[in-house]
């Protein structure tokens, strides 16, 4: 009877641990009271933006993220927040959307969907990472409004064509 013998690959060992610890220990999403990222990305535009610099100029921010330009709920996401626009804007926020997708993908959808507001190319997953966002490859559906650099509401639930009430609704418990 021949034995099984087991050969130790202990890099390989030592990166599947790794893994399975940092799956272990992913942040949670970001909840009212903490602290707004102070993190930079690259905008539609080719440009980068730190997310402080919003803050700091805008009564409020609402930072939603996306899972893929050019699908259903997330095009219905970020209608409901163009057709609001003006509305929110006269109460002071400022709107950043966010996904994965490519500069170009990012920069198609905004222009076909005639958003008038900032999409943020996450390509390296910082932003997603600083928030908490859960998702693998794709941000999940969530949203956060932020206020003096606080967190004041976060929608985890993942809003679609609701998501500029959802915000309103919010906006009205602040003020």
């Amino acid at each position: 009877m021949k034995r099984a013998h087991f050969v130790f690959f202990p890099a390989a060992f030592a990166a599947v641990l790794l893994t399975m610890t940092a799956n272990l220990h992913a942040a949670e999403p970001l909840k009212p009271g903490d602290p707004a990222p102070a993190v930079s990305a690259t905008t539609d535009a080719g440009a980068t933006l730190d997310l402080a610099d919003v803050y700091s100029k805008n009564k409020y921010t609402l930072v939603y993220f996306y899972p893929k330009a050019f699908t259903p709920g997330c095009t219905a996401q970020g209608c409901s927040l163009r057709d609001a626009y003006d509305v929110l804007a006269e109460k002071g926020v400022a709107i950043i959307g966010v996904s994965t997708d490519s500069v170009e993908a990012q920069k198609k959808f905004k222009d076909d969907n005639h958003f008038q507001f900032t999409l943020l190319a996450d390509t390296d997953k910082k932003v997603k990472t600083a928030f908490g966002v859960p998702g693998e490859a794709r941000a999940a559906r969530q949203a956060y409004l932020i206020k003096g650099g606080k967190i004041i509401y976060a929608d985890h639930k993942g809003s679609t064509s609701k998501q500029a009430d959802d915000i309103l609704a919010a906006l009205a418990v602040d003020q």
